[in-house]
């Protein structure tokens, strides 16, 4: 990692925590990933500003204050097994893993899954990626002690609060067009707890599966 990287990732650390992301575990988390190994090469000298970035496939990689944010609200505890809906770029998941939990991460566009994948099973071996349908989850490793879904979603697939476990948290933005941030406490196997926490702006999560070919 070269200086000029160093010190913009600092900044961004610095940066966050002036915009109230307070848990140390998660700027901890910010200094030891290196964003700019998550986007194409030609977009390195941007990877830690606090902003959006284009990925392949019509994707984004989010800015990271909205990682950060998302990833304060799941309270992650070292060892706890989360489901990712939404891989992308595999940076959301990577932050996670260094934060100790063990990823299950799930991308519906198959070029994409299959390039983030690769680069993920070289990179850290406590992420395991599936190419399915967000809206499904992935009900084989269920049940899940925090899931966050990374991408705008039309309203809460039961499916998903079914593979969450009593005491877990779910972080979801909700909405089509635009998304508040809700976080769902699971406080008994029907019962739910929910707050909310701002406006926000996904991509949209959408149903079934893209593949290669289609």
């Amino acid at each position: 990692m070269s200086f000029l990287h160093q010190g913009a990732k600092k900044r961004l650390v610095i940066e966050l925590r002036s915009k109230g992301i307070n848990d140390e575990n998660v700027l901890a988390a910010f200094e030891k990933v290196d964003r700019h190994v998550f986007i194409e090469s030609f977009m390195e000298n941007k990877a830690y500003l606090d902003r959006p970035l284009p990925i392949k496939y019509g994707q984004t990689i989010s800015q990271p204050y909205t990682v950060a944010f998302q990833t304060q609200l799941l309270k992650i505890n070292k060892g706890d097994k989360v489901l990712e809906i939404g891989t992308g770029s595999g940076y959301q998941a990577a932050i996670l893993s260094a934060m100790g939990a063990k990823v299950y991460t799930i991308e519906r566009q198959q070029g994409l899954f299959i390039e983030t994948s690769q680069f993920l099973e070289e990179y850290d071996y406590k992420i395991f990626t599936f190419f399915g349908d967000g809206f499904n989850g992935i009900p084989q490793f269920a049940p899940y002690d925090k899931i966050i879904i990374t991408c705008g979603a039309p309203n809460v697939p039961i499916s998903l609060l079914n593979q969450l476990k009593i005491n877990g948290l779910m972080v979801i933005p909700l909405g089509v067009k635009y998304q508040k941030m809700i976080r769902i406490k699971k406080t008994a196997e029907d019962d739910f707890f929910e707050e909310q926490f701002g406006d926000f702006v996904f991509v949209p999560m959408l149903k079934d599966t893209k593949e290669i070919n289609n």
